[in-house]
């Protein structure tokens, strides 16, 4: 598979080392770069400001030898640029005599296009105007001997295998009106800032910061490259950073102070920009600009059979501990808080809750004590059930009661298999029959117990179902669907799990940590056929898949808009030493198949809180029709290239945390699943 196929286009950053004021010697440095990049399918390059000559060659700008060197190393570093485009830093003279700091934009030989400057710092340690005219208005064609015909403009966009790139330089960014703003309006997919920014204390934190909020506010790509340190260091520094990022998120950055040079390779996905900026409709809304020209650089992109870029297992967790840390810590509040507003609005001061001993209860439980500790209410107010049944295991049972013994709790259990066993015989269904029938009898028997004992206490239910059970539709229609607020709804299967842990090493008391750590090493079953041997006879992940694997499809699909091509490609590359790609493309079959046929229970939710990116709201972030089509999705799954090694060579990030324990089984291509209908 080619990743060039589903938008990437691989793109560096680069602070050369420099000659200060040799514009050919730096040509030549140039060049044998490009050279190398090409081989390693780079697409774009981007250089420094005023990289050719150096950004601190000072009254030397003036200096007709300096400036007559510059056509000279232009055909240089021209001549490298056999299918790859190079964006490089010089000064360019216009035929009035102006001098502007520029960007030259060349491919396969010559000048497609240059970007000048519109905003010249003259202040602090900058002193641009004593060299440099503004660019903003500068609008010119110029017909050059030996480079070609082009526009010397700000307002032009390059288009390389399908993406958009504009230019804006170093100080455009920090203005108050950068043009980059208006380049993303133009449809700049992403944007390159050729750079001097010097070093001073706490810049580079703030210069990291400026580029990847700056690629958030314009949701785009945006690569950075600043002037190395063999620049004159007579009043400053500079570091050669090299940064880049997309929609908010870090890609990466080199190392600074490397007098041989840094530099940053990595992908950008226009698919996934062009995604965001679709479903974002203040920036779809926003009025355009006019007068951008659009650039063919004539570069083809060589086929990326992998990806440089860091990718994730588990995008729904962070991977660094103390971000995760931050991150458990705002999730577990905002459900708190989602569920006390609830209990004020409807003037009630008791929450039911049903107790399995598995996961999603065990956090809901967690969350409804600091919803009633928020509210000032005792702990007591939580009024806990277990209900066991035909399938109910010791093990779940007594995880149940000792989470509330540890929390000072009491906890009520109320068994249902009489009442689920004279259900199916007023139905008249075979008392030995273990069909779906069976199965979510149980389910809706205990719904029922706990509104009504909601209704005698004046309490709500409080819904424990997260959001990967639905996105697969893993829930029984009218009974763990329904709940008065469900305050996992839009927590995945996968930061469940992480949850429960974090809350167990940094606020549980000694005992209940013991309990949550019972509860997570307890395999994940909906618990509906009589165990065997004393061991839970059903597991969930068995039966539809690793949630791993499921969270991973979900995430990609809503939050990117990813087809399944991409994300089995993204999937084969995330979990090259855990999974086969048949493994992969069996689920990535289930979950399609079940995401589409599962969407009528999704339209009925019960209200909950929206807590990340990725939600299942009808009532918000997703608005599907329940008759949709998957038959063309399955068929496409079906056609894809599991033979393959896919991308496997890409760079795995994973979380520092622990995984959800449980089962990771073999593929199945298709499966029967009785339960949750």
């Amino acid at each position: 598979m080619n990743a060039n196929d589903f938008g990437y286009v691989r793109a560096a950053a680069v602070a050369p080392a420099l000659a200060l004021g040799e514009p050919q010697e730096n040509a030549r440095v140039l060049a044998a770069n490009l050279r190398r990049l090409a081989r390693e399918r780079v697409a774009i390059a981007l250089y420094p400001e005023l990289c050719l000559t150096g950004y601190t060659c000072e009254d030397l700008f003036l200096s007709q030898g300096l400036l007559t060197e510059i056509d000279l190393a232009l055909e240089i570093v021209a001549k490298a640029t056999q299918g790859i485009v190079a964006v490089v830093g010089l000064p360019w003279r216009m035929a009035d005599g102006r001098l502007l700091n520029a960007a030259a934009v060349v491919a396969n030989g010559q000048i497609i296009g240059v970007v000048p400057k519109s905003t010249q710092p003259n202040y602090g340690e900058f002193y641009e105007l004593r060299w440099f005219v503004s660019g903003a208005e500068v609008d010119e064609v110029i017909a050059h001997p030996k480079l070609g015909t082009f526009r010397i403009c700000r307002d032009q966009l390059f288009e390389v295998g399908g993406l958009a790139f504009a230019v804006e330089i170093c100080e455009d960014l920090w203005t108050v009106e950068p043009p980059g703003a208006r380049h993303a309006l133009a449809g700049a997919d992403l944007i390159l800032n050729p750079s001097a920014s010097n070093e001073l204390i706490g810049k580079a934190a703030y210069r990291r910061d400026l580029v990847r909020m700056t690629s958030a506010q314009r949701i785009c790509g945006y690569l950075y490259a600043s002037s190395g340190p063999l620049e004159s260091t007579k009043d400053v520094v500079f570091g050669g950073h090299v940064i880049a990022a997309e929609d908010g998120q870090p890609l990466g950055e080199g190392d600074r102070f490397d007098f041989a040079g840094s530099s940053l390779t990595v992908e950008f996905d226009a698919q996934r920009i062009r995604h965001e900026r679709a479903q974002n409709i203040s920036f779809a809304g926003a009025a355009r600009p006019t007068g951008y020209t659009r650039i063919d650089c004539g570069v083809a992109q060589r086929p990326l059979a992998s990806l440089s870029r860091t990718l994730t297992a588990h995008p729904f967790v962070p991977a660094d501990p103390e971000e995760f840390a931050h991150r458990a810590h705002e999730i577990m509040a905002i459900q708190a808080a989602g569920l006390a507003r609830r209990m004020l609005a409807a003037r009630c001061e008791r929450l039911v809750i049903g107790l399995s001993g598995g996961l999603d209860s065990t956090l809901a439980f967690l969350v409804a004590l600091d919803a009633l500790a928020k509210l000032e209410l005792p702990a007591q107010n939580l009024h806990a059930f277990t209900l066991p049944g035909p399938g109910t295991s010791s093990q779940t049972l007594g995880s149940a009661h000792r989470l509330c013994e540890a929390a000072g709790l009491a906890i009520a259990e109320i068994s249902i298999a009489p009442a689920v066993e004279q259900h199916l015989k007023d139905l008249d269904h075979p008392q030995d029959a273990r069909d779906v029938v069976f199965e979510n009898a149980q389910a809706r028997e205990r719904t029922q117990i706990l509104f009504n004992q909601a209704n005698k206490l004046g309490a709500l239910v409080v819904g424990t179902g997260d959001l990967s059970e639905l996105a697969l539709g893993w829930c029984t229609f009218n009974a763990d669907h329904m709940a008065s607020y469900n305050v996992n709804a839009s927590v995945p299967k996968t930061m469940i799990a992480y949850l429960v842990r974090w809350y167990g090493e940094h606020r549980a008391s000694e005992a209940l940590l013991g309990v949550l750590e019972a509860v997570l090493d307890t395999p994940i079953s909906p618990e509906l056929l009589p165990p065997e041997d004393g061991r839970i006879a059903q597991s969930t992940e068995t039966l539809i898949g690793p949630y791993e694997l499921h969270d991973f499809f979900l995430f990609h699909f809503l939050r990117s808009g990813f087809e399944p091509e991409k994300i089995f490609f993204l999937a084969c590359a995330s979990f090259s030493n855990t999974y086969k790609p048949k493994t992969i493309q069996g689920w990535l079959a289930v979950f399609f198949r079940r995401f589409y046929t599962q969407q009528f229970k999704r339209t009925t939710l019960p209200p909950g809180p929206k807590i990340g990116s990725v939600s299942l709201s009808p009532r918000g972030d997703w608005r599907m029709p329940d008759e949709a089509s998957v038959d063309r999705l399955l068929e496409r799954i079906d056609g894809l290239p599991v033979k393959s090694k896919g991308s496997a060579k890409s760079r795995r990030k994973t979380p520092t945390a622990k995984a959800p324990r449980g089962p990771t089984p073999k593929a199945q291509r298709s499966t029967r699943v009785r339960k949750k209908t």
